[in-house]
């Protein structure tokens, strides 16, 4: 396994709104990567931690997300095979993740 990718999320919406955007997102996410052939396999809330794990190309991703009173700390453990996407992956998590918490609802 690869060292795990680590991005922080900066915010200001205060731990709840952020922990409800989260929860929100990944349902959106569950339905939309289900049609694509992307499995979201677990998502477990223990107070402000998601405990994740993402089936893709037979190939499982694990990982979490702690949300921070005034940041969001997403850490994601790819399978070697998948650890050549790193980079990319990071910047559509931050870009995504951005996305997420900054826009105005």
């Amino acid at each position: 396994m690869a060292k795990p990718m680590v991005v922080e999320i900066p915010h200001e919406l205060g731990r709840e709104e952020a922990r409800r955007r989260i929860a929100e997102g990944t349902a959106k996410a569950r339905d939309a990567l289900g049609k694509s052939g992307v499995a979201i396999n677990t998502l477990d809330w223990t107070g402000d931690r998601l405990d994740y794990s993402v089936t893709a190309m037979h190939q499982t991703v694990t990982g979490q997300i702690d949300v921070g009173q005034d940041s969001v700390r997403v850490e994601v453990r790819l399978p070697l095979l998948l650890s050549v996407f790193a980079s990319k992956l990071q910047k559509i998590v931050g870009r995504e993740g951005n996305n997420l918490l900054i826009t105005k609802k």
